[in-house]
């Protein structure tokens, strides 16, 4: 198999990859607090058994994500949040403490602060946050202290990070990491409002529309080199008949 054919296949497989990345953003541009993500194209040099030459490829070498705010929107429910700065959520989950932009937050029947997947939200401790049954408002102020009218409750767990591309995707708006976040200086909570997906649809359809026809053009590419290789088997079979 010519060289032509291996580069073509590696590109290909990064293409379906960045396609889906292009995808997911798009299926998330209503998202609240969803971060767009990009992917990375490295170079990767394959040194192939029985072959004298070696063969540039093309890898996938990882993903970042678009760090751009997206819009606030007023929604007027008060545990909607906004988080105006470069701060997260903290979420509790079964893989222990993850991070969201995403602040349509809720209140279950007892009374425990949820995001919209049902995970309870973190207090600055990491504990639960309950709002008495009895409690008749709620304030969350920008340091992002919970009160009611009968007093202060807790405080959201609200982090910053030195390394934001350190933050893996995790599904559902959430966000992993191995660095260890700081309690958040640069980061104000807003009551009563709703940071949306910084995802520009119009944007990631042309992106789709680009990723599509250079998937094309590499399959084109790669079946002109087939014809090649066939017509040159038949040539140098007519010609040691």
């Amino acid at each position: 198999m010519e060289n032509s054919v291996y580069i073509g296949l590696s590109k290909q497989v990064v293409l379906k990859e960045n396609m889906d990345i292009i995808a997911q953003n798009v299926a998330n541009v209503n998202t609240p607090g969803y971060r767009g993500q990009n992917m990375i194209f490295s170079e990767y040099i394959e040194d192939p058994r029985y072959m004298k030459e070696d063969i540039a490829l093309v890898l996938d070498y990882g993903q970042y994500q678009v760090t751009d705010p997206g819009n606030v929107k007023d929604t007027g429910a008060p545990l909607d949040i906004a988080l105006v700065g470069s701060g997260f959520l903290g979420i509790q989950t079964p893989e222990g403490i993850q991070y969201t932009r995403a602040g349509n937050l809720t209140k279950d029947a007892e009374g425990v602060i949820r995001n919209a997947r049902g995970m309870a939200v973190a207090s600055e401790g990491g504990g639960e946050i309950v709002i008495p049954g009895d409690a008749k408002e709620i304030r969350i102020d920008k340091k992002g202290i919970v009160s009611t009218d009968q007093g202060q409750i807790a405080q959201l767990m609200i982090v910053e990070f030195d390394n934001y591309q350190e933050l893996n995707p995790a599904g559902n708006g959430l966000y992993v990491t191995p660095e260890a976040g700081r309690p958040a200086e640069n980061t104000a909570v807003i009551q009563g409002k709703l940071e949306g997906s910084n995802v520009q649809a119009v944007v990631e359809m042309t992106r789709m529309i680009d990723v599509l026809r250079e998937y094309q053009a590499v399959q084109n590419m790669m079946q002109s080199e087939h014809e090649r290789l066939r017509s040159s088997a038949q040539r140098l079979a007519k010609t040691q008949a």
